[in-house]
């Protein structure tokens, strides 16, 4: 679908950001020639200075974000057209210029003595920034010198070349080819391959698996190329600024301890049974003798054809959200009437779906919006992201208005799972309520233990190449299907295919984001649990926890709505909830 073909009211209101292009480049001109951060070199050691550095580095930052997103969506509009793709580049590199005039910041901060940074956390005016001065203060050991510093800023554009050249591969490069679907032949972009492969049709899932894999398999040698290229970025970073892994670096960027991290691979491998118990089902309740990968989203419920418009979907999450009240469900109103959404799938646009967000202006959510009971949740988790931006920018300074990636997952995930117990609670009949126990199982499923194998993944591959041992494609594929086999066990097939699930993960991209997804999760349903047993006192405690943004740790932050994750309590509702679910789900089914 070409995008003039999108109804007005399913295109996202981009021109409450700029109100046209015209606009956005005057804006990047100016903030382009305001930059002057060098003149305050040297003098951050006067609390005044630094009081005015930090105002002047705070009204760049939130000019920045402005035109960072509306360049981004426009360019995720369609990845084709040249001049986004320019807009996009222009602010990148604008941010690595800006990066390389504050190098001298970090450095000139850890060398203060520590009394003075202490100082300053209690001094009233500083109380935008006191979480951050702690910050500086952990940092210490890990801050270079101001020409290393330097060196890093200039490099930015070049340590982001391999995110950016797999964006391109994946979203207009990849060679896809075309299906016949429904009576009609179409390209099998990524948006149809997942229809397909929650279909009955096992044959047209086996040919979408097929071609999809295909597509990437022909590209294997450049994506094991371009994805190398990342990892290697992420040891030289972990390397420079002094950490003993990767792992270390990237836990210790988001401020989370490394027990939270352990909790969750224990927790799931200690719970693998009850996953493996269910990839048994699924192959008794198909029917197969193999059961293979292109099965695994089959459903396992007759009868049940749920699919709901866009509009539909969006009015089921409003209802199904009804237990964070009134004032939650308006804003959810409200994104629908103000079009922070765009909805359609089209020609060029990127692909999947997110939530952003930039000062002064709601957030925005971009969907590929397919008529399926997946999609709905969709609206539901992204509306997640977006109204817990939107609290954290409406409770918070600028400063300490962006929440950390770690609990970036957390609202969209109670969100889905309020939707489900709705829905699951309003279900009619028997057959429904099997279809949607299922679908709750592959949730947790694709969310707990899919992502909990994907950083195992990551882990694995990051500590072989800070040993110096060149990552290849054999040895990519034959780590991910190792860890595939423990993950899912012996009642499936596991082919060549799903051994290269790696090329296709475009978060792989940013390392250690993943196990985000699963600590989300669990958060979520212990979030989702208080919520639906206590009442207001739960939501209220929620509610503290969508405004606190990033004023301090993301762990104290949980706590705030009763989730402890540094605990293994968490970890186990959370594992507990899928096998008491799996249990409802057999007695239904009458599995044995």
């Amino acid at each position: 679908m070409k995008r003039e073909q999108v109804k007005e009211k399913h295109k996202w209101s981009i021109e409450d950001i700029f109100t046209s292009d015209e606009e956005w480049e005057k804006s990047f001109e100016k903030l382009s020639n305001s930059i002057n951060f060098s003149k305050y070199a040297g003098r951050l050691s006067d609390a005044d200075v630094l009081l005015k550095f930090l105002k002047a580095v705070d009204e760049f930052n939130a000019s920045f974000e402005r035109l960072f997103v509306y360049a981004h969506m426009r360019h995720d509009e369609d990845a084709g057209i040249t001049k986004y793709a320019a807009f996009y580049s222009k602010t990148v590199a604008l941010n690595s210029r800006y990066a390389t005039e504050l190098a001298f910041f970090d450095p000139e901060m850890a060398a203060q003595d520590e009394s003075y940074l202490k100082a300053l956390i209690a001094d009233k005016r500083f109380s935008d920034y006191d979480y951050d001065l702690k910050r500086i203060i952990a940092r210490k050991p890990h801050v270079l010198s101001h020409a290393e510093e330097r060196l890093i800023g200039m490099s930015g554009e070049l340590l982001d070349a391999f995110y950016e050249t797999f964006t391109f591969i994946d979203n207009l490069d990849l060679p896809l080819p075309e299906i016949e679907w429904e009576g009609k032949i179409a390209k099998l972009s990524h948006g149809l391959y997942g229809i397909i492969l929650h279909s009955e049709n096992r044959g047209k899932r086996k040919e979408a698996y097929e071609k999809y894999y295909g597509a990437y398999t022909s590209l294997i040698n450049t994506l094991t190329s371009v994805y190398y290229g990342n990892v290697k970025k992420d040891v030289f970073l972990s390397k420079a600024y002094k950490f003993n892994s990767c792992l270390e670096h990237a836990l210790f960027s988001e401020d989370v301890d490394r027990n939270v991290y352990d909790n969750l691979l224990k927790a799931v491998d200690d719970n693998l049974p009850a996953m493996h118990r269910y990839i048994a089902d699924r192959k008794k309740i198909l029917g197969y003798d193999k059961q293979y990968f292109y099965d695994i989203y089959a459903p396992l419920v007759d009868g049940v054809d749920v699919k709901y418009s866009y509009d539909e979907a969006y009015e089921l999450v409003i209802k199904g959200l009804a237990p964070l009240g009134k004032e939650y469900q308006n804003l959810l109103k409200m994104g629908y009437d103000e079009r922070w959404l765009d909805v359609e799938e089209t020609d060029g646009k990127r692909g999947g779906a997110y939530s952003i967000g930039c000062p002064d202006c709601h957030p925005f959510v971009l969907l590929n919006y397919q008529p399926t009971l997946h999609e709905a949740f969709t609206i539901a988790h992204e509306m997640g992201h977006a109204l817990h931006t939107y609290f954290s920018q409406k409770n918070q300074p600028f400063a300490k208005s962006q929440y950390k990636i770690f609990v970036a997952e957390v609202a969209s995930t109670v969100n889905e799972t309020l939707l489900l117990k709705y829905m699951l609670k309003e279900a009619q009949n028997e057959n429904l309520r099997k279809y949607l126990l299922n679908y709750y199982l592959d949730s947790i499923r694709a969310t707990l233990h899919r992502q909990t194998m994907f950083a195992e993944f990551e882990s694995d591959v990051h500590s072989l190449a800070e040993k110096g041992e060149p990552l290849t494609k054999e040895l990519l594929c034959s780590v991910y299907a190792d860890i595939g086999k423990k993950y899912y066990g012996e009642e499936i097939e596991h082919d060549y295919n799903i051994s290269c699930e790696w090329m296709r993960i475009p978060h792989f991209y940013n390392a250690f984001y993943v196990y985000k997804y699963a600590t989300g999760i669990t958060a979520a349903i212990n979030i989702a649990k208080r919520i639906l047993t206590e009442g207001e006192p739960a939501v209220k405690d929620y509610f503290k926890f969508l405004s606190g943004g990033g004023s301090t740790d993301p762990v104290s932050l949980l706590r705030l709505a009763g989730v402890d994750l540094s605990e293994p309590q968490p970890f186990e509702v959370a594992m507990r909830e899928f096998d008491e679910t799996l249990t409802e789900f057999e007695k239904l089914m009458d599995i044995h």
